[in-house]
């Protein structure tokens, strides 16, 4: 019988933790394994955390818990997980319940074909057709310059095995973007669709913005070919300017000198100084990765664990450090267990 853990990433939940939590252990059950699962509190407002601790206490042996200082982000939250995880298998899911635990299952049947991810791909019914149509574009352009393969629909739902987590467990980049890096570590992949489902209480924590970002962090995360295509559009604005400066000694030589132009002149340095302030900016972005990856600083800081809970929790008490080798969590505590 195996060990399987469920890494399950919480913000704001305290609206369907319970049902979520109940619904899970009813589908681990029934399976031929033995399970944890694993939450992390990522700083929520909310009741969350104490909702966790009261599920620890009533499932004490098959509950593991984190409880972030603030909140760092569900990377960092998902970090956090897989660190706690100690099964043979391993499954990230939201707690919101748009990924069916029901799926588990099957995951567990790939899963024992000797696939090293086992992957739920989401359809996109009942999406709305704008938002549809932009994934597909973003995914369809992004997928021509990152140097791993994005799949539209492809997120965070999935399982992996014990090697994969210890693989991912061992990169130590502060700028974690999950989705590259699960395609790049490789392993037997296999993927599945499912319908998806709507949130069972709450609101979503993806706005706008965020996407943004997100498709950012995306195209920036695991190539440098934007850097590239600086270099070429400065040859090729060099390239043109020559041209001008040729035809305007020409018109010149031949017709005189004469003062038209100047709309042509201001809307010439507005556009450069435009495609400057982007190429600035683009590479700002890079050199501010290279900036927060030269800190160090650990991905989260932790306030309470599972193994704290009967204790008073003191914010900061313990962080896990970042950039080990071996893809395990060491811990800084401020004070002794108990």
């Amino acid at each position: 019988m195996i060990k399987l853990s469920v890494v399950v990433p919480c913000y704001n939940e305290e609206a369907v933790i319970d049902r979520f939590d109940a619904r899970i252990r009813e589908v681990l059950g029934a399976l031929p394994v033995e399970y944890e699962i694993c939450y992390v509190d990522d700083g929520s407002k909310d009741g969350t955390f104490l909702r966790l601790r009261a599920i620890a206490s009533e499932f004490e042996k098959e509950t593991r818990y984190v409880s972030f200082s603030r909140n760092f982000g569900k990377e960092a939250a998902m970090l956090a997980g897989l660190r706690e995880a100690t099964g043979d298998a391993v499954v990230i899911m939201d707690a919101d319940l748009q990924h069916p635990p029901e799926l588990i299952e099957r995951m567990l049947e790939l899963h024992e074909l000797g696939h090293g991810q086992i992957i739920a791909r989401r359809t996109r019914e009942g999406d709305k057709k704008l938002r549809s149509a932009l994934s597909r574009l973003y995914y369809r352009g992004v997928n021509k310059w990152v140097d791993v393969e994005l799949v539209d629909g492809v997120g965070d739902f999935r399982m992996l095995s014990r090697a994969a987590v210890d693989a991912l467990l061992s990169l130590p980049e502060y700028n974690r973007f999950s989705k590259g890096l699960f395609s790049w570590i490789g392993f037997d992949t296999v993927t599945f669709d499912y319908q998806n489902a709507a949130r069972e209480a709450g609101e979503t924590k993806w706005k706008f913005s965020s996407l943004l970002n997100y498709g950012m962090d995306g195209l920036i995360s695991f190539n440098n070919r934007p850097l590239r295509i600086a270099i070429w559009l400065g040859l090729t604005l060099s390239a043109l300017a020559g041209l001008y400066t040729i035809w305007i000694a020409v018109a010149a030589l031949t017709q005189g000198v004469s003062a038209p132009g100047y709309v042509t002149l201001v809307a010439i340095v507005v556009g450069l100084g435009g495609v400057q302030m982007m190429m600035l900016g683009l590479i700002g972005e890079y050199i501010g990765r290279i900036y927060y990856e030269t800190k160090r600083r650990p991905h989260f800081l932790v306030k309470e664990t599972h193994r704290s809970r009967e204790r008073r929790p003191v914010v900061g008490s313990a962080s896990y450090a970042a950039g080990h080798t071996d893809g395990r969590a060491r811990v800084v505590a401020t004070e002794r267990e108990m």
